[in-house]
């Protein structure tokens, strides 16, 4: 990614919409650090957030936009304190 792609996508607004608790849709993702059906874990522009619930399933992302949809029974949202990490699941892979 470019730096000034980079810049673009961090001074973006983090929106985060929920859907009847089924679906879904985070802006601001930078990196996806683990996920299975219970428990997904993403950095964003404003922390650590961790998605739980069951059935859970991502089924879009684009690092590149920052966007995330997750879809299944969603139960939690939480974020840490903590700023996002350098590397998460998929940089580790895609090196």
């Amino acid at each position: 990614m470019a730096m000034q792609e980079e810049r673009k996508l961090q001074t973006l607004p983090q929106n985060v919409v929920l859907e009847d608790r089924k679906a879904l849709s985070v802006t601001g993702v930078s990196d996806v650090d683990s996920f299975d059906d219970r428990t997904i874990t993403v950095f964003t522009q404003l922390g650590e957030l961790s998605v739980r619930g069951m059935d859970l399933h991502i089924s879009n992302l684009n690092i590149e936009t920052g966007e995330l949809t997750v879809d299944g029974r969603i139960d939690a949202l939480i974020y840490t304190q903590e700023q996002p990490k350098n590397e998460g699941f998929f940089s580790r892979v895609f090196r």
